[in-house]
């Protein structure tokens, strides 16, 4: 229970990181009022009644009007204040890092196999029984 709720825990503060330091766009397109078209990634579809374009869905529009369409955009900007601390390391702290990072990488090098001699021999042949003989029993 105790891994679970550390993978849990670990996830949710991974999200939170990656939702913090996103920033996305949402471009909104409007046609008086009304929301006619919205997207994340690309330009947004006009409807076709902007200034100098036809005129038919705007009521009482002349050429000395601006037009009754209009685009916004909202930009949500992420968290981009991280610092590097790794970059500012004095001389011991190198030292101490690659000596760390070589003693940890070594652990983890191919161990030789030890040749056993007495593999294929097979074991004494037992001639008494030592426990019968000095009569000590494990109760």
């Amino acid at each position: 229970m105790k891994q679970l709720s550390h993978k849990i825990m670990a996830s949710f503060m991974a999200v939170v990181v990656l939702v913090t330091t996103t920033s996305f766009t949402i471009n909104m397109h409007y046609c008086g009022d009304d929301l006619v078209d919205f997207s994340f990634v690309r330009q947004v579809k006009t409807c076709g009644m902007e200034k100098g374009q036809t005129t038919l869905g705007c009521q009482k529009l002349d050429a000395k009007k601006k037009s009754c369409c209009s685009d916004k955009q909202l930009v949500v900007e992420g968290q981009d204040d991280f610092k590097s601390t790794l970059s500012i390391l004095n001389f011991e702290q190198q030292v101490f890092v690659a000596s760390f990072v070589y003693s940890y990488l070594s652990l983890f090098q191919g161990i030789e196999s030890l040749k056993v001699p007495f593999v294929d021999y097979p074991p004494p042949f037992l001639e008494k029984n030592v426990q019968v003989l000095h009569q000590t029993f494990l109760i």
